[in-house]
C-alpha cells in the first residue's frame, strides 16, 4: 500500500542515492564541484549532501520537479546536453558503484525548511513503517516528529513519504549546529517524557529505521 496523503498540488521530489568507489570519493566531489552547474542549469536542486556518519563513500541529493511532465522534459533535455553527457556523466560514471531513486511527496503538515545558518549537519532517518499509510500511524508519527520539535534542539527540514521507491517509506531530516549539539540534544529529547510517550506511540507501526549524519557539499542550496 502507497503511504496516501500528500500536498494538494502536483509537486514531487526525486531522491538520488549514489554509492561512490572507495578510492573515488574525492575525484567525486571535485567532479561535483567542477561541473554540477551544469545540471543545476536545467532544473532545482534542493539539497545534496555526503555521508559521514552512518554510511560511507554515500552521496544524497534530492530534485524538486513541478510533476511529471516537467521531470521527463527534463531528463530528455540532459540526454541532449552535450557539455551535461561529455563533461560530467562520462567522467562520473566510472567512479560509481551503485545508484538508487525514489520518488516522494512532503507529506501535507510539512514544508521544506532551512537551518537558521550555515555551516550545520544534516540527518537523514529513514522510517519503513508498517502498510496502510497515514490512515494507519499518520497521527503516531506526526505527533513523534513534533515532539522532537518541540524540545527545540533540532530544526526539521523535511518530511517525505515515498511514491516509487519501497513504499510505506517516510524520510526525515533534520539540521543541527554541529554533531555534538545534535548528541547533547538527542540525550535530553530521551529524558523529557513528552517525547518519550509520543515515540513509545509511534513506534507500534514501525518496522525499521536507519539514519545518516550528512555534510552538505558546497553546491547545494541547504548548507
Amino acid at each position: 500500500l502507497a503511504t496516501g496523503p500528500r500536498q494538494k498540488n502536483s509537486v514531487f521530489y526525486e531522491i538520488r542515492t549514489y554509492d561512490i568507489k572507495p578510492s573515488k570519493m574525492k575525484d567525486f566531489v571535485e567532479l561535483v564541484d567542477k561541473y554540477f552547474h551544469l545540471r543545476t542549469a536545467h532544473s532545482e536542486l534542493v539539497g545534496f549532501w555526503s555521508a559521514e556518519l552512518g554510511a560511507m563513500n554515500k552521496v544524497v541529493h534530492v530534485w524538486k520537479y513541478e510533476d511529471f511532465a516537467h521531470r521527463t522534459a527534463v531528463r530528455q533535455a540532459l540526454a541532449k546536453d552535450k557539455d551535461w553527457q561529455g563533461k560530467f556523466i562520462s567522467a562520473a560514471l566510472p567512479l560509481m558503484e551503485k545508484q538508487h531513486n525514489e520518488v516522494a511527496y512532503l507529506v501535507p503538515w510539512c514544508q521544506i525548511g532551512k537551518p537558521s545558518k550555515e555551516g550545520g549537519v544534516y540527518e537523514w532517518v529513514t522510517f519503513q513503517m508498517k502498510p496502510g499509510g497515514p490512515a494507519l500511524w499518520g497521527e503516531a508519527f506526526r505527533a513523534a516528529v513534533n515532539a522532537h520539535i518541540n524540545t527545540g534542539y533540532t530544526k526539521l527540514i523535511g518530511v517525505f513519504h515515498t511514491e516509487y521507491g519501497l513504499l510505506n517509506t517516510v524520510h526525515v531530516i533534520w539540521w543541527n549546529e554541529n554533531a555534538d549539539h545534535r548528541a547533547a540534544g538527542r540525550h535530553s529529547a530521551h529524558e523529557d517524557a513528552r517525547v518519550v510517550a509520543a515515540v513509545r506511540d509511534s513506534v507500534r507501526f514501525l518496522e525499521s529505521q536507519r539514519n545518516m549524519l550528512l555534510i552538505p557539499l558546497p553546491c547545494s542550496p541547504l548548507k
